[in-house]
């Protein structure tokens, strides 16, 4: 992957520890949430989950939804644990988080997830999927216990949303026609839309006005726009412990994600016809065709523009946050949103 020009290098002290401090007391409560509703008389249940919740994510999308509702307020000035909405919305979107995950593996079946194996090769296909079930079901049994109707809607409307994506990647799966609009399309379901519910349930439990939920929905949505990208970018110029998988793995796979269809796009015929033949058709899917396809994303300038998209909405993502008056929050939201692009670099 190239690097990026001057003018386009983000600050060398990119961090989400900022963040990661702020929220730590509440991802403490959290956390312990998350193991208590993961069990199960089941035995295989508490196994498969505790082995994706384990394996290192960083589990940015409950801070978020901590990270929201503090800016709002929410919280904030709670001496004791009676006020928890926040931490269990933020338990109810790692849940739903976990078990998109789950479902991912099975149907791209991976056979590494953050640097492990798999559930679905340790266990199989079929308990991934129940797995994931329980999880889901188990997210929206406590976000009932929080009593917000229009927080209930919002991530109930995600999962729908998301799952919808899911459909829409398999209609699009190894197709050389996808287009730049189709496949943002399956990133704003897919990805964004848990990031954009994340940070909009925060606001809502704390009351604030509709321009602040807007904009925290606006900040989530263009901030997983711009994470999944970075993935995109990564997989063909990244490390495999920033990915949390193989590098390559999109391509082996047969994944046509941006890098792929503006390659395709810029390409010569010739290169329409390798694209086709490795992509689409699956054939000749070797280590030599991957080292040949990552010379034409680069001849291309596929995989800097990918970049570039990414960083533009990185920065819509920043400008909705102009609503909110100067704090250790905003600041390290902020943070968050350079850290994520800062992985390409």
């Amino acid at each position: 992957m190239s690097a990026p020009s001057q003018n386009e290098t983000k600050k060398p002290e990119a961090s989400i520890q900022p963040l990661i401090d702020l929220v730590q007391s509440d991802m403490d409560r959290v956390n312990d949430l998350i193991l208590s509703k993961a069990g199960s008389d089941v035995e295989m249940i508490p196994e498969v989950a505790k082995h994706l919740i384990d394996s290192g994510g960083k589990r940015l999308r409950p801070m978020l939804t901590l990270a929201s509702a503090g800016m709002c307020g929410y919280g904030t000035n709670a001496t004791d644990e009676a006020v928890d909405g926040h931490i269990k919305l933020a338990m109810s979107v790692e849940f739903m988080h976990t078990a998109t995950l789950l479902h991912d593996d099975v149907v791209d079946e991976s056979g590494m997830r953050r640097g492990k194996l798999s559930a679905r090769m340790l266990w199989g296909n079929q308990a991934s999927v129940l797995v994931g079930d329980f999880l889901l079901g188990q997210a929206f049994r406590v976000m009932v216990e929080v009593g917000s109707l229009r927080a209930l809607e919002v991530l109930s409307s995600a999962a729908c949303i998301i799952a919808e994506g899911e459909v829409l990647q398999l209609s699009v799966a190894q197709n050389m026609q996808t287009s730049v609009e189709d496949y943002m399309k399956v990133i704003r379901s897919k990805t964004a839309a848990l990031f954009a519910s994340a940070c909009e349930v925060g606001p809502i439990l704390a009351g604030s006005n509709e321009a602040k939920i807007e904009a925290l929905r606006t900040y989530g949505l263009e901030l997983g726009n711009a994470f999944q990208l970075i993935d995109d970018a990564l997989d063909y110029g990244g490390s495999a412990a920033a990915l949390g998988k193989n590098v390559g793995d999109d391509f082996r796979e047969g994944k046509i994600t941006l890098p792929i269809i503006l390659a395709n796009e810029r390409g010569s015929k010739e290169d329409k016809a390798f694209w086709k033949r490795v992509m689409q058709d699956r054939k000749d899917v070797t280590d030599g065709a991957l080292d040949y396809a990552m010379g034409l994303l680069k001849e291309t300038n596929a995989l800097e523009d990918t970049l570039k998209q990414a960083r533009q909405h990185g920065s819509d993502a920043i400008r909705a946050l102009d609503v909110f008056e100067d704090s250790a929050y905003k600041s390290a939201l902020v943070d968050a949103v350079e850290f994520c692009i800062s992985r390409a670099h």
